[in-house]
Parts: structure tokens; C-alpha cells; sequence
């Protein structure tokens, strides 16, 4: 499943430039033998972010974004659709698929999972669209649709047969061919211009470089930002830095913003290479990156340095311990000889 995690990571993101394309992607799962998770469940993204959710027990499509709110209540068809889709049409389609690929694996019980990633890109410069349509099982890619070609491609040997019946069905394959060229760009396009207001609105995080004591690493934490689609990373003299860092995932706030950190092992440092160091908090578009020289008079931290007296007390404890234990052990050792 890695290849499919790989390109949805790949719809997702885009971290060279400005944003120019736009992405409208749908995520499916199919299951059997989970108990209390749902047969099928469905979610719906534009950009990257979440707009819509469906799963068979719920019998109702929760929109996740205003925008989205609005356009089923504006738009009955609309509604329609993604009710025929989620809870008829696709659980049914999931079902029978799983059947058939249990008798193709020989496999009778067990924890069964279909995965389907279908949706389109669109690059508002060129215009270019392209889409994307390919089936997970059981945690490994198994088929993908190639939309130059119109043809299957098995990435299981257990997909051949399957790959011959579908690329068999022309009138199937021209329906997609339609789906991927017209409907699923008009869409995108459509939902682009409702949502806009959210869609482009970022806001700029608080960053801050924070450390336990004074030889844990320092962490770069940032916090308030929004979407979150932002990475942050360590650079020295110019250059991303890859060991000693360790990422945090990004997390949700409890006001709709998100948060996330990157920290980085300075005990090695000298005294002269730490202002080379910068931490680097960005959105896709490099122009609103926050950069922050890793400097130890702005680091934030709990630590204290023990008071005097505390040094003392500890050294008197030592000393009378000393004291106590050797004339001790000295006895101890005249008994046992």
C-alpha cells in the first residue's frame, strides 16, 4: 500500500512554488469481518481538506465545510446524488467486490478491506486535468485505471482476470472517460468557486523555540496556523538538515488551528555554529515562510539552575554520607578478615 499512500500524499501537497493545481478526491472503504466499523465509508476532499463524509450505518451525508453545507441545501440533485452514491450504490458495488476478491485470494474468514482513491486534478495555469482512479486490497495496491489509455492495470497477479473483464466493458471504460475529462473537472471547478472564501484563507502561526533543559534538543513549536497543509523543517547555512530532527504530527487546536513542532539535537554545537542553524515554518507558497535563528537567548524553558545553597546542602549530604559509610565499611571489612 505504500505506492497508494505515496499519491495521496502526492494529491494532497505541493510544496515547490505557488499553488496552481486543485485537487478533487474522493476516498472509499469497503470492509467485512470488522466489528462496529461501518461496511462502507466514504470521504470526500477538495484541496486537501475534508469537505463531506458518508458511512452505511449513518444513512446521512455530513458536509464537513459551510460551502459544502450550502450547495446540498441549494442543490437537491446534488443531494440526491451522493445519497444514491453512499448508500446504495458504492456499499453494494464494495460488497460484491470483496466476495469476489476473497474466492480469487481463497480466502473464506478473516478481516477483508477494499480501499478506492477516484477524483481530478486541475491546473489553473495550463488548464491540463488529469485523473486519478486506483483500487487497494487488504493493505497493497492491487488495480489502476490508466485514463491515457483507457485500460486496466493489474498490480497483483490475482487482478489479471479482473483487469480482462473490466477493460472488456467499453461502455463502462467511456463513462469513466466522461467522469475524469468533464464531470469530475466541472465539479471541482464548481465546489472551488463556492468554497473559496475558506479555501484561501491562512493564517500565520506563533513560533517559538523551546527546550527542557539544557541538554535536551531544542524544539521549534509553532501553533495558530491555519490550513494545515504546512511543514517546518531545521536548515544550516541554507541547507535542509535530515538527522538528528525529529517531526511531530501536525495537531488540531481548539480553535480550528493546528499546531506542530520539529525539534533538533544541539548538544554537539559549539558556541559558534548555532546562529548558521534556522528553523523554517511555510505554506505551500515559500513567500510566507517564518524563519527563526536558533538562538539561545530566545529559547523558552522550565529549567532552573539549582541555587547555591541546594549545591551545598547536596555537597554537606554527600560529605556526611562519606563520613558515616567509610569508618563503616572499614569495620565491616576488619570483622569479615
Amino acid at each position: 500500500m505504500k505506492k497508494l499512500m505515496i499519491l495521496l500524499f502526492l494529491c494532497h501537497t505541493a510544496f515547490t512554488g505557488k499553488i496552481v493545481k486543485h485537487s478533487l478526491m474522493y476516498f472509499l472503504t469497503g470492509s467485512s469481518g470488522i466489528a462496529n466499523i461501518p461496511d462502507f465509508v466514504g470521504v470526500g476532499e477538495l484541496d486537501g481538506i475534508e469537505a463531506g463524509y458518508c458511512d452505511i450505518n449513518n444513512k446521512i451525508i455530513q458536509p464537513r465545510q459551510d460551502w459544502a453545507k450550502q450547495i446540498l441545501d441549494d442543490d437537491r440533485a446534488h443531494l440526491e446524488m451522493y445519497t444514491y452514491l453512499c448508500f446504495e450504490n458504492l456499499p453494494d458495488f464494495f460488497k460484491g467486490f470483496i466476495f469476489t476478491l476473497k474466492q480469487q485470494f481463497n480466502q473464506t474468514e478473516g478481516v477483508h478491506i477494499v480501499q478506492r482513491i477516484d477524483g481530478c486534478e486541475w491546473d489553473e495555469n495550463t488548464g491540463e486535468v488529469t485523473g486519478v482512479l486506483q483500487y487497494g486490497y487488504d493493505g497493497e495496491d492491487f488495480l489502476k485505471f490508466d485514463i491515457k489509455t483507457l485500460t486496466w492495470i493489474a498490480l497483483k497477479p490475482e487482478a489479471a482476470m479482473i483487469k480482462q473483464s473490466w477493460d472488456a466493458d467499453i461502455n463502462d471504460k467511456k463513462d469513466d472517460e466522461d467522469y475524469f475529462t468533464r464531470i469530475c473537472p466541472e465539479r471541482l471547478k464548481m465546489y472551488l468557486d463556492s468554497g473559496k472564501s475558506s479555501l484561501q484563507r491562512t493564517v500565520l502561526p506563533s513560533v517559538s523555540l523551546l527546550q527542557k533543559t539544557p541538554s535536551s534538543p531544542v524544539s521549534c513549536h509553532a501553533t495558530g496556523f491555519y490550513p494545515d497543509r504546512a511543514m517546518m523543517f531545521w536548515k544550516k547555512d541554507g541547507e535542509e538538515l535530515h538527522e538528528n530532527v525529529y517531526h511531530t504530527d501536525v495537531l488540531p487546536n481548539h480553535d480550528e488551528s493546528f499546531q506542530m513542532s520539529v525539534s533538533m539535537n544541539v548538544s554537539s554545537f559549539t558556541p559558534e555554529d548555532w546562529r548558521r542553524y534556522e528553523c523554517v515554518f511555510q505554506f505551500s507558497d515559500p513567500s510566507s515562510a517564518i524563519v527563526t535563528t536558533l538562538d539561545k537567548a530566545v529559547i523558552k524553558t522550565n529549567w532552573k539552575k539549582p541555587s547555591k545553597l541546594i549545591v551545598l546542602i547536596v555537597i554537606a549530604v554527600v560529605v556526611v554520607a562519606m563520613i558515616t559509610l567509610i569508618p563503616a565499611g572499614y569495620i565491616f571489612y576488619k570483622k569479615k578478615k
